[in-house]
C-alpha cells in the first residue's frame, strides 16, 4: 500500500511517496501552489499514477506545541484532500523536517541556497513520510 507524504506550504507543496510495501520514502518533487482546486487536481494525478492508498500531511506546529495559522491551514488542506480523493488522510507533526532536509541537502553536496530550496520541500516530505511509516510499523508491532 503506497503512502503519499505532503509537506504543504502556501507557495510549494513538497511530495514524497512510499514503495508499495510502505517501507521506503522517496522524494518525488514539489508542485507550485496555484489554488486549492488545482493543487488537489495535481495531487489526484499523482495519487492515480503512483497507486496511493493513504496520505499524510505535515502539520507545522510551533516549537512550544501551539497550533498556529499554518497548522490550521494544513489541517483544512488535509480535510479537503480526504473529501476530494476519498482516501484516508492523516496529519503528523512536522517540526524540524525542513531544517533536517536542509542539513541533509547541504551535507549531500547541494551547494547554494537556491539549489537546496528547490529540493527542500520534497526532502521534508520524505522525512515526514519516513517518520509516519516508522510510527505505523511500530503500531502494527504493538498489536
Amino acid at each position: 500500500m503506497a503512502v503519499l507524504g505532503i509537506d504543504w506550504g502556501e507557495r510549494r507543496i513538497g511530495l514524497a511517496v512510499s514503495d508499495p510495501d510502505g517501507v521506503i520514502a522517496t522524494p518525488i518533487g514539489a508542485v507550485l501552489s496555484t489554488g486549492r482546486k488545482k493543487d488537489i487536481a495535481a495531487i489526484r494525478a499523482i495519487v492515480l499514477e503512483r497507486a496511493v492508498d493513504e496520505i499524510v500531511v505535515g502539520l507545522p506546529i510551533h516549537m512550544d506545541g501551539r497550533r498556529g495559522e499554518a497548522a490550521e491551514a494544513a489541517t483544512r488542506f488535509a480535510a479537503d484532500l480526504a473529501k476530494a480523493l476519498s482516501l484516508p488522510v492523516e496529519t503528523l507533526d512536522e517540526r524540524w523536517t525542513t531544517a533536517e532536509a536542509d542539513r541533509a541537502l547541504r551535507e549531500g553536496g547541494r551547494s547554494g541556497r537556491k539549489k537546496r530550496k528547490q529540493a527542500i520541500d520534497s526532502m521534508a516530505a520524505a522525512i515526514l513520510l519516513r517518520t509516519y511509516l516508522a510510527l505505523r510499523e511500530n503500531r502494527k508491532e504493538a498489536r
